[in-house]
């Protein structure tokens, strides 16, 4: 069993978050509850600063605190999205969602698919909004990622939320405030959550290795936080990764993992280049790697495989194994091994439709 991720074990509390501004702006929703546009960049820790205000708020925050991420509605199919436990109870049989989307069938095709899923993201927030709290007067619906609601679902929860004041606090975590209509702007209170300075993340850092008991030094914790860039879960996730591969955080073990997991992320993109036929970005990713990051063929190759374990199943993941088993026999005839593994992206391209 996969240990608990140190963002979730270790969740701060209302008074523990780093930003004094930000826990003086959620003190005063929590003295005066109101509607909320948290925003702030990828990462610094929005979405656990709205769990630690639920936590405050309601006797049974598990229950009274309900999340949506808007990006990730967005970017599923309808079937999945009727096929979630979360949201499949509301979208059954003849609901309301499925009588606007009988009406709008006159639409562009282009926006068809999208419109329906805003009439079934609407429906599905107005029957949570209109749920009784289990607890005290009201309940908090946090729309995470809300960057990603196309303009018709934000005028459509503007009028949710004129309509449900009284038993709804809204909160709108988003990474683009610009990306919100003035209308839904005006009706929270702004908390600007800026990205932590290399010293709040080493803080927090320290707080939880020794929670955990991991031996660290202070370098590094430093070299995490700084390679984080400003993004506290990002660090936190690195520390864990360190901790669990190293047994400590030092300056060399999180180095090591550091460069592994860079990697990956590395091979992702290139891996995702390719299958967008965007090949000169992906070649250009293979060239740092090879000769700028001095990896081997081997090793791009075995990173390949382990993020097509994560990327893949079924018989695309067997057509990569058989790829791969291929293009690994013709770098061990002493041949280019940029030629070949640019062979394996061009196939991968081929392979999505964008060759």
């Amino acid at each position: 069993m996969e240990p608990p991720l140190w963002t979730d074990r270790h969740a701060p509390a209302l008074g523990d978050l780093p930003q004094p501004s930000v826990r003086d702006h959620l003190e005063r929703a929590l003295a005066e509850p109101m509607n909320l546009v948290v925003h702030g960049p990828k990462g610094v820790g929005k979405t656990a600063a709205v769990r630690a205000l639920a936590r405050e708020l309601h006797d049974e925050p598990d229950a009274d605190l309900v999340e949506i991420n808007v990006a990730d509605f967005f970017d599923r199919t309808k079937s999945e999205i009727r096929d979630d436990p979360r949201f499949s109870r509301f979208l059954q049989g003849q609901t309301e969602f499925s009588k606007q989307y009988r009406r709008s069938g006159d639409q562009a095709n282009r926006y068809k698919r999208d419109w329906s899923k805003t009439a079934m993201l609407g429906h599905v927030l107005k029957e949570m909004a209109g749920y009784e709290p289990a607890s005290g007067a009201f309940k908090t619906v946090l729309l995470d990622n809300a960057e990603a609601a196309r303009e018709d679902f934000q005028q459509a929860l503007r009028r949710i939320m004129e309509r449900y004041h009284e038993t709804t606090q809204f909160v709108v975590a988003t990474r683009q405030p610009a990306a919100l209509i003035p209308a839904i702007r005006s009706r929270g209170f702004p908390v600007p959550v800026r990205a932590p300075t290399q010293g709040e993340i080493v803080d927090v850092l320290r707080g939880i290795a020794e929670a955990e008991g991991v031996e660290y030094d202070e370098e590094g914790l430093e070299f995490v936080a700084g390679a984080a860039g400003g993004d506290l879960r990002n660090a936190i996730l690195s520390a864990q990764a360190t901790a669990v591969g190293a047994d400590e955080i030092t300056m060399n073990a999180a180095y090591e993992t550091l460069q592994s997991v860079d990697a990956d992320e590395r091979v992702a993109e290139m891996l995702a280049a390719a299958e967008a036929g965007e090949f000169t970005d992906a070649r250009s990713t293979l060239d740092e790697l090879l000769v700028e990051e001095g990896y081997s063929g081997e090793e791009v190759l075995a990173d390949v495989l382990d993020v097509a374990r994560s990327r893949y199943s079924g018989d695309r993941l067997a057509a990569v194994h058989a790829l791969a088993g291929e293009v690994d026999l013709d770098m061990a005839e002493g041949t280019s091994d940029r030629l070949h593994l640019s062979h394996l992206l061009a196939e991968l391209g081929r392979a999505t439709g964008a060759a």
